[in-house]
């Protein structure tokens, strides 16, 4: 047994024999099961079967026998590297494997995925990571991604991590934890193998895999073939990865067969966008018509026709893809999910409105600019908030400003300052109330930002901004 088998050995018995005699979570082993765990690690018991591998559409496929993914199921409280074979038909941008790393305890069988943000692409420079609003990871995900030397991975958030430094608790630090690299451009929504030319000439064009949808069926069935079936289950994420948790909620909840499902979109909202809406009522219509072809998600048996698949009979309407809210909440009455952003986002905002409008392009000033950003983010967020409201399983939480990272994700770094005052409401009220929270799912939303813009220099945020912006 190496040393670290041994320090994961003696760490898991002290945790068991230090756990009460009740068990504190639906979910949760019994003390002498997590002892007996450490020893003989609980198989999977909810195995992909020969239906779901050869489903006509995405299939669930995992790897041959023989192919070393890397797991070693004995392995407790430490990051593993998970290789994705190539017959599951994960690859990232540049056609490098896909990975994920997995964090598993001997103590329950719950889990959370957790799903990557790090922008969007759909041309030559945004998709090389050119600019500043582009893609991450457009080279692939190394081996060492969950190594403390890439804090943007390992401690992008409590939810990440087992203790966290900015003392922010949630429950799921307890338990199985699977993070999802984002290495598509595609909000784990796309399927295209797209071909960009550079606008100079002066380059080969980029050839480009928005592979993010087949990349998480893989993901599901690699998790059905090696973990136990949770009892409960969170997905969350910050922007691209909020997105990826919301959109991909249905099929990844249903397959992994959880007995209670819940969901924190951090910073990812889908608005209504009909197709041939006026973009002046719908600001995020001229976007989701590009994302549409650029990475192929009306394609015959494509992305949409799969969400339909799921989702359709309970109201979602691939021509407004805002309707997958309201058709989840239908169909999984018993599940409680979160939406949580900030009014005065300037990144997730950016993405949405900058290159698509031509009053944000021919603005005076920089100033002039974010402000109708903003405005049309109003204008998106008013008809999103009037869905959530409706919903008692569904609640929404709209801070509206925070010094750090253009007011983009909430969960990011810790829960502090994603407060909504007048309520004395900090996120983790919110957090707690959608994972533990009976009744209707909480719906609050801040007024105004002067509060938050007269809080105290926080020079710890400062700093963080710019590792990101030397990054």
């Amino acid at each position: 047994m190496d040393r670290k088998h041994s320090a994961s050995l003696a760490l898991g018995i002290a945790l068991a024999l230090a756990a009460p005699a009740a068990l504190a979570e639906d979910g949760d082993y019994w003390w002498w099961q997590q002892i007996a765990n450490l020893f003989s690690p609980p198989p999977a018991d909810n195995r992909v079967t020969s239906d779901q591998a050869n489903a006509a559409s995405y299939p669930l496929r995992d790897h041959a026998d023989g192919f070393s993914d890397g797991f070693q199921p004995g392995l407790y409280y430490s990051w593993q590297t998970v290789r994705m074979a190539p017959e599951t038909g994960a690859v990232c941008s540049n056609g490098s494997p896909f990975k994920i790393f997995v964090n598993r305890v001997p103590n329950t069988r719950n889990t959370l995925i957790y799903m990557e943000g790090g922008g969007a692409c759909w041309d030559y420079d945004s998709c090389q990571g050119l600019t500043k609003r582009g893609a991450r990871n457009p080279n692939g995900i190394p081996d060492d991604y969950m190594s403390l030397l890439n804090p943007s991975a390992s401690l992008v958030s409590p939810f990440v991590t087992r203790v966290s430094i900015t003392a922010d608790y949630v429950k799921t630090q307890n338990w199985n934890l699977v993070y999802v690299p984002y290495c598509t451009g595609d909000i784990y929504a796309g399927d295209k193998v797209a071909v960009y030319p550079d606008p100079r000439g002066e380059k080969p064009p980029l050839v480009y895999h928005h592979n993010g949808l087949r990349n998480q069926r893989a993901v599901v069935a690699w998790m059905k073939n090696h973990l136990p079936r949770p009892t409960q289950l969170v997905q969350t994420g910050c922007s691209a990865g909020g997105v990826g948790s919301l959109i991909n909620y249905e099929h990844m909840r249903g397959d992994l067969a959880a007995d209670r499902g819940f969901l924190i979109d951090d910073s990812g909202p889908v608005f209504s966008a009909p197709v041939g809406a006026d973009p002046n009522q719908y600001p995020s219509q001229p976007l989701f018509t590009t994302i549409r072809s650029a990475w192929g998600m009306d394609a015959a048996n494509g992305p949409l026709a799969y969400a339909a698949a799921g989702l359709g009979a309970h109201g979602f309407n691939s021509t407004d893809l805002g309707t997958v809210v309201p058709a989840l909440a239908a169909k999984r009455p018993g599940d409680r999910l979160g939406i949580t952003y900030f009014w005065q986002d300037l990144n997730y905002s950016s993405y949405s409105y900058e290159r698509f409008h031509d009053d944000i392009a021919n603005a005076p000033t920089q100033a002039a600019k974010e402000a109708l950003i903003h405005q049309k983010w109003a204008v998106d967020t008013h008809r999103l908030r009037q869905t959530t409201d409706a919903l008692p399983n569904v609640g929404g939480y709209y801070p509206q400003f925070r010094a750090l990272n253009e007011s983009h994700c909430d969960s990011i770094v810790d829960f502090k300052h994603g407060d909504v005052q007048e309520r004395n409401l900090q996120l983790g009220n919110f957090i707690d109330n959608v994972l533990n929270g009976q009744g209707a799912v909480m719906d609050a939303s801040e007024a105004n930002d002067a509060a938050d813009r007269a809080k105290p220099y926080n020079i710890f945020y400062a700093l963080i901004d710019q590792l990101l912006a030397g990054g």
